[in-house]
């Protein structure tokens, strides 16, 4: 298959990383007066996204205004607290690091999620490993998305099992409460600083609705959510983001075992989704657009369809709270005539 980059010798999503780093800092700081705020909180995983948010947030405002946060879990991969020290050393930035795992496990978060584990693998113990996953590739099948559960025994047996919906949906709002412990973690750190909270969802994520409503999908600004998942590499590269972190692949760091964002969710790599994401957006038909990345067009067609699905499915997570009427002088959305 053709480098999906690649067109004719040129990149499809190259941008001019220095420019786009003084854009983005200018926009932050019109942001920060508008919203009467003195600097920005940035919770940073290890992974490249936060990591270049934190980075374009000393940019725009000077390390003694930004704050940074790392918020690991007891499934959290411990390689990532690493990365993150490495990266704020370099900046300068003043920072706390604070294991939420008590909060989770007062809140529930590991029984509630365990629970629904056990009524599918009635042997799962504290000694095992879990995590949701997508079998197959989006780009050469036409199957449903329908979610599977890996668990892995303490001697390292392996098994995948067809999640019903109803033990889908309480994985998920169970492991959700880590996105939105971290969040409110966030915003105490900003209300303390009188300080504005950072979003850190690329393109990807923000369009294809892979964020929590409530957790890592509020935030005050979302410096990067306009950029393709390549294009935040770009920008990496540019302010300096140690290659441990560039070279790591994308995780979503939420269950036992380790998960990538690909298998968990998108059902493509990331790199691959970006040029289909692009030639969606620009309107190209699948066939226009196989022609130009280097795919067959059934396979693109594949992927719009995905693309439409995740929209529809997901809008839910970008909608605003709806009110009866509208108020005159306050956000909100009015849902009724």
């Amino acid at each position: 298959m053709t480098d999906p980059h690649s067109v004719a010798g040129t990149r499809l999503l190259d941008l001019d990383p220095a420019a786009e780093a003084e854009r983005i800092a200018a926009a932050l700081r019109t942001d920060l007066q508008q919203l009467k705020r003195r600097g920005f909180v940035v919770a940073v995983s290890g992974g490249v996204d936060s990591s270049v948010c934190v980075g374009l947030a000393v940019r725009a405002v000077g390390s003694a205004r930004v704050f940074a946060l790392f918020l690991p879990e007891r499934d959290s991969d411990p390689r990532s607290r690493d990365l993150f020290q490495e990266w704020i050393d370099t900046l300068g930035v003043d920072h706390v690091v604070e294991d939420i795992s008590p909060i989770l496990e007062a809140s529930g978060c590991y029984r509630r999620r365990d629970e629904a584990v056990r009524r599918v693998v009635p042997e799962f113990g504290p000694d095992w490993g879990c995590k949701l996953v997508l079998p197959g590739d989006r780009l050469d099948t036409d199957r449903l998305n329908v979610t599977h559960l890996t668990v892995r025994a303490p001697d390292g047996h392996e098994a995948t099992i067809r999640l019903p919906a109803a033990e889908y949906r309480q994985i998920v709002a169970a492991t959700n409460f880590k996105q939105r412990v971290r969040k409110m973690l966030e915003y105490y750190h900003a209300d303390r600083l009188h300080y504005a909270v950072v979003g850190t969802p690329n393109r990807l994520e923000y369009d294809q609705g892979f964020f929590v409503k409530g957790g890592d999908g509020l935030a005050d600004v979302k410096p990067i959510a306009h950029l393709y998942k390549s294009q935040v590499y770009q920008l990496a590269e540019h302010l300096g983001v140690p290659r441990g972190v560039t070279d790591r692949p994308p995780t979503t760091d939420t269950f036992s075992l380790p998960q990538s964002q690909e298998e968990f969710y998108f059902s493509l790599p990331a790199r691959t989704l970006d040029v289909v994401l692009f030639a969606y957006n620009a309107g190209h038909s699948p066939a226009a657009a196989a022609a130009l990345i280097g795919l067959e067009a059934a396979q693109v067609e594949r992927v719009y369809r995905d693309i439409e699905q995740k929209r529809s499915t997901t809008r839910y997570l970008h909608a605003q709270p709806r009110l009866v009427a509208p108020i005159p002088g306050v956000g909100g959305i009015e849902g009724h005539a």
